[in-house]
C-alpha cells in the first residue's frame, strides 16, 4: 500500500533543508507527500471568490499559465483580473517549492494547468466516469501525455476549517495487474482518427489508450470501489500534500475550496524510470506503448 509521508517543510520559499533523494524515492514509489505546516495564504480582496457561484458549468476554474487565460468560471460573479491574479500567484509559489523540493527534475518538469476547485464534492451530481469520489488513476482524455508523469500539488484553502478527505488505494503494479484482462492495446490509425475528429489535442499513444481504460474500469467496478485495499486520509486546512496521481490510486470524498497544480515529467527525467507506469503497462502487455 502506498503510504502518506509527512515532511515538515513550512516555507513556500525558503531553501529546501535536508537531500532530496527520499522525496524523490518515495514520490517515485507511489506515496503521497504530505506538509501539514504548509499553507496557501489568501488576501483580503480575494476572499469574494470563495463561493460554489464562482463556477460556471464545469467543477473548478482553471487557468493556464502558458497564456494567462481563466476558464470555468461564471463572467458576471469575478473579475478577470482579481481572480487571474489569484491563479497566476498560486501557479507560480507552486512551481518554485516543486522546484526546490525536486532539484533532480530541474529544467524537465512542464508546468500544466493550476485549478480551483470551490464545489463541495461530497454529494455532487455527476456521471460515474466523472466521478471522482471513486477510486481512480488519473488520465487525461483530450490532452494525451505520451508516457509521461503526471505530478501535482494540492493545497487546501478551506476557510471554515473544513478537511479535504481522500480514499487511497492499492499501489499501481497491483491495480494494473488486477485490471489487466480487461485492457485493450488500441487499433493502429485509431489516434489519427481521434485526433482528426479533434477528440485529441493530439495523438493518443497506446500508454493514453491503457491509462484511460484503467481509469474508467476502476471507477465502473462497485466491488473494487468497496473491498479492495484502501485507507482513508484528511487533509485539514492550510495544509499541503504532492503525489504522482498517474500511480497512485485515490479518490477524492469530501472537500471544498482547493487549489492544485499540474505537473507534466517525461518518464526518462525519472531517477527510476522502471517504476513508472509505463513501464508497469509495457510489462504487462509486452508491448512498447509510445
Amino acid at each position: 500500500m502506498p503510504q502518506v509521508r509527512t515532511l515538515g517543510h513550512s516555507s513556500w520559499t525558503d531553501p529546501i533543508p535536508g537531500p532530496p533523494d527520499s522525496v524523490v524515492a518515495n514520490l517515485e514509489a507511489g506515496d503521497v507527500l504530505f506538509f501539514p505546516a504548509l499553507g496557501f495564504a489568501i488576501d483580503q480582496q480575494e476572499i469574494p471568490f470563495f463561493s460554489p457561484a464562482l463556477v460556471r458549468a464545469a467543477k473548478n476554474i482553471s487557468f493556464d499559465p502558458r497564456t494567462g487565460r481563466v476558464g470555468g468560471a461564471a463572467d458576471r460573479l469575478f473579475q478577470a483580473d482579481a481572480l487571474r491574479g489569484l491563479m497566476s500567484r498560486f501557479s507560480r509559489i507552486a512551481a518554485g517549492f516543486v522546484e526546490r523540493l525536486l532539484p533532480g527534475y530541474a529544467g524537465r518538469l512542464e508546468t500544466a494547468r493550476a485549478s480551483f476547485r470551490p464545489v463541495e464534492i461530497a454529494g455532487r451530481s455527476t456521471s460515474w466516469r466523472k466521478d471522482d469520489t471513486r477510486l481512480h488513476v488519473d488520465s487525461f482524455p483530450s490532452t494525451p501525455v505520451q508516457g509521461r508523469r503526471i505530478l501535482r500539488l494540492f493545497t487546501n484553502v478551506n476557510p471554515d476549517g473544513k478537511p479535504r478527505t481522500w480514499r487511497v488505494g492499492e499501489d499501481f503494479d497491483s491495480v494494473a495487474r488486477r485490471f489487466a484482462e480487461r485492457l485493450r492495446v488500441p487499433w493502429r490509425g485509431g489516434a489519427t482518427f481521434l485526433r482528426l475528429l479533434r477528440l485529441t489535442k493530439s495523438l493518443r499513444s497506446p500508454y493514453d489508450s491503457l491509462m484511460l481504460q484503467l481509469h474508467d474500469r476502476m471507477k465502473a467496478d462497485a466491488d473494487y470501489q468497496e473491498r479492495s485495499p484502501q485507507s482513508r486520509v484528511d487533509f485539514p486546512p492550510r495544509t499541503t500534500w504532492i503525489a504522482f496521481t498517474d500511480q497512485v490510486s485515490h479518490a477524492a470524498m469530501a472537500g471544498q475550496y482547493q487549489l492544485e497544480q499540474t505537473f507534466l515529467l517525461p518518464v526518462g527525467a525519472m531517477d527510476d524510470v522502471q517504476k513508472s507506469p509505463l513501464r508497469v503497462l509495457e510489462r504487462i502487455t509486452g508491448r512498447k506503448l509510445t
